[in-house]
């Protein structure tokens, strides 16, 4: 496709990718009138966010699979479907149980939409143009990522429209999308009669990544880190794990290509990527939480504090991906990226509940370049060193761990911060003389507002204080990755499509395909 017809198709892709992302963020502000307004409990006030995550994440790789074996565009047009039709379920639910199986549903499509955006971009511009593109994807996650939660407030907080508007307002755009792809996308579509899909080891990935995410939902809530829950959960993922491997390495078609996953670069950028996924979206997570909680600013307030990380992300993403495109190198701005982003959490390491909003903004700036600079480039280099027919599962592999990092790193930061916030409030409390079991302490810490005036400066401090403790943690995590970019090939990306075949039918090498200076 030549410049003019990527640019009408990308408006589409672009439409599709915002709406995917944005329908996470949107509806973390208006969760809690959601719950209440369908009378659920806590336990269901999880499952609502942990059933689209599961389901997501689990099919991630399955639809990059698919993506290699029928047409992409179909694939997406499904997908847009099932995440628009879901999207109406999820507005009309009329009970938590409802919700939670729709937005089960949602996930499917969400999973599709996320990784068949990346797959058709992939098929339509070479790896040397495809930086200038990335740092318009890196953009619309970042304006997504914070403006959900604006958007989502303001929506919930108008009377005429309420929070079934969060599930609805993205219909519209999605059918818009749909109807652009329908007349602008043209991909050459490769026909494979002796295609075959590997459903056996599908569904072993799919309930082996669920029962671990299962467990990293409900550890240290519902039961205890050494229990029969925790044997019984993480032992059987752990089978079906093996299982599966043993199944996509024998099998013709394999949803995740093994192949692939062992080679040097691949293997490393995946380390990569599941590291800063962790880090990042483990981090930010807490960030609402951080100025709600433990400043006491409201959600929209809280939503225009973290816009310094939006910014570090768009100016990072637009730069590097121009950069990249211009120099066909991609090596040292993902390792001055995570390098960054670890220096952000750093800083971020040293905040309390009194710490300059001015400082804790120049440490969420860093953090937004350094994800900006390595996220989407990190899925550049894998997608550089596979066959076009690869691309697709390629591209679904380092999304799908990518995924799995940012879910356990905010379960695994979470229940550190939940034993960081206990102690402290349990230490507070001594210390001023109230009774740590008695009326006050039993109080929920998120219902800041309703605790005594003496109580509510300790539970502030104690949120505002372990925040700090949880983005160690953060950098700790983001030196993995960091470790791992280091050691990636310094190779220049390629200005074809496809890589050129070995002489004798071998293995297509990236050799003959490497960008030409």
């Amino acid at each position: 496709m030549d410049h003019r017809h990527v640019l009408r198709a990308m408006s589409g892709l672009f439409i599709v990718l915002f709406m995917a992302m944005i329908s996470s963020t949107i509806v973390s502000v208006a969760l809690p009138q959601i719950i209440g307004s369908l009378n659920g409990t806590q336990s269901q006030y999880t499952w609502v966010v942990t059933a689209t995550l599961l389901t997501s994440t689990a099919s991630t790789p399955i639809w990059g699979k698919l993506a290699d074996l029928f047409s992409k565009k179909l694939l997406l047009q499904v997908g847009i479907l099932i995440f628009t039709f879901s999207s109406l379920a999820c507005g009309f639910a009329q009970n938590t149980a409802q919700l939670i199986g729709f937005r089960a549903v949602q996930g499917l499509g969400l999973g599709a939409l996320q990784v068949l955006v990346q797959v058709i971009i992939a098929a339509m511009v070479t790896p040397k143009e495809r930086g200038r593109y990335n740092g318009y994807l890196g953009g619309i996650m970042a304006v997504a990522t914070v403006g959900g939660p604006l958007l989502g407030g303001a929506i919930t907080d108008v009377s005429w429209l309420g929070w079934r508007w969060c599930f609805f307002i993205g219909v519209p755009f999605t059918l818009l999308a749909l109807v652009l792809l329908s007349r602008t996308l043209r991909l050459d579509e490769v026909r494979r009669p002796d295609v075959k899909v590997d459903y056996l080891g599908a569904s072993l990935i799919a309930v082996s990544v669920s029962l671990l995410l299962l467990w990293v939902t409900f550890v240290n809530n519902e039961f205890a880190w050494v229990s029969w829950q925790t044997g019984a959960l993480l032992g059987a993922s752990v089978v079906l794990g093996v299982a599966a491997v043993w199944v996509e390495v024998r099998v013709r078609e394999p949803i995740v290509p093994v192949h692939v996953v062992r080679r040097r670069d691949p293997a490393l950028a995946i380390v990569a990527s599941a590291s800063v996924g962790m880090a990042m979206f483990g981090g930010a997570v807490f960030l609402g939480q951080y100025f709600q909680t433990g400043r006491g600013y409201s959600p929209t307030e809280a939503g225009l504090l973290t816009i310094p990380m939006m910014l570090g992300v768009l100016v990072s993403a637009a730069v590097a991906g121009r950069l990249v495109s211009r120099t066909g190198q991609v090596k040292p701005y993902i390792v001055g990226g995570v390098v960054t982003l670890t220096l952000g959490f750093l800083a971020l390491s040293t905040i309390d509940h009194t710490t300059s909003l001015v400082f804790v903004g120049i440490g969420m700036f860093l953090v937004g370049v350094g994800v900006g600079a390595s996220m989407q480039n990190l899925l550049l280099v894998v997608q550089n060193t596979v066959s076009l027919h690869e691309v697709g599962a390629a591209s679904g592999a380092i999304t799908f761990f990518r995924s799995l990092g940012g879910t356990i790193g905010v379960s695994v930061l979470g229940a550190v911060l939940a034993n960081q916030v206990s102690t402290k409030i349990a230490q507070g409390l001594s210390a001023a003389g109230i009774d740590p079991s008695g009326g006050d302490a039993d109080a929920s810490t998120l219902n800041v507002a309703a605790m005594p005036p003496p109580v509510q400066e300790i539970v502030r401090g104690a949120y505002g204080d372990a925040t700090g403790h949880i983005f160690m943690i953060s950098a700790a995590i983001a030196v993995v990755g960091l470790v791992a970019t280091l050691f990636l090939s310094a190779t220049r990306l390629r200005d074809s499509l496809d890589l050129e075949p070995a002489a004798g039918g071998d293995e297509p090498t990236a050799a003959p395909a490497l960008a030409k200076s």
